[in-house]
């Protein structure tokens, strides 16, 4: 074999190095995005699923005014636009802690925790609450995947390329994460 002929071969291997790199970065980055819309969906059925909630709630908890305030400010500023994933995840850290609040003031009223249509949206709340944890969690897998080959070596040399650039995880914030915090109830 002559020089040309290995250069030409190392040419080759490089052109189709490339090309499966890029179509490998190219599929994770859409399963990113199908896991972060599963998210979205989730979350949009907890939005819908919160008027109803506080609905049944108000004439129980005539006294619970500031709590079912938050409940309300804290669904705007979810469903509100975010900057970035750390935004999104602060906010629904907020709800999600605001939500607690409500299922805890519950326990004090015997009447609206025997209310079937209470006790049907808790349960539907709840069975959200759990598919966006798994949503969240397949997400944080689709971008750990997809964040390990645009780091890596040599397909890291592929995505400079080409700018695919490495996505956020949707974790808690630290200090500030409602969610891993007990519910404070004050009466």
């Amino acid at each position: 074999m002559s020089g040309i002929s290995i250069v030409i071969i190392g040419l080759v291997v490089a052109v189709i190095y490339g090309m499966l790199t890029y179509n490998k970065l190219i599929a994770l980055r859409n399963y990113v995005q199908e896991s972060w819309s599963d998210i979205e969906v989730q979350m949009k059925r907890r939005y819908d699923l919160i008027p109803n909630l506080l609905e049944s709630v108000k004439g129980y908890m005539k006294h619970e005014s500031a709590t079912l305030e938050k409940v309300i400010q804290a669904r705007n500023s979810a469903m509100a636009p975010h900057s970035s994933m750390e935004e999104v995840a602060q906010s629904e850290n907020v709800l999600t802690g605001a939500l607690k609040s409500v299922f805890a003031l519950s326990e004090n009223y015997p009447d609206l925790k025997a209310n079937q249509n209470f006790l049907q949206l808790q349960q539907e709340l709840r069975d959200t609450e759990d598919k966006i944890q798994a949503a969240r969690r397949f997400y944080n897998g689709n971008v750990m995947a997809y964040n390990t080959r645009v780091e890596m070596f040599p397909s890291n040399i592929v995505a400079s390329w080409f700018k695919f650039e490495t996505r956020e995880f949707f974790e808690l914030a630290d200090g500030e994460d409602a969610a891993r915090q007990p519910v404070a109830v004050k009466f």
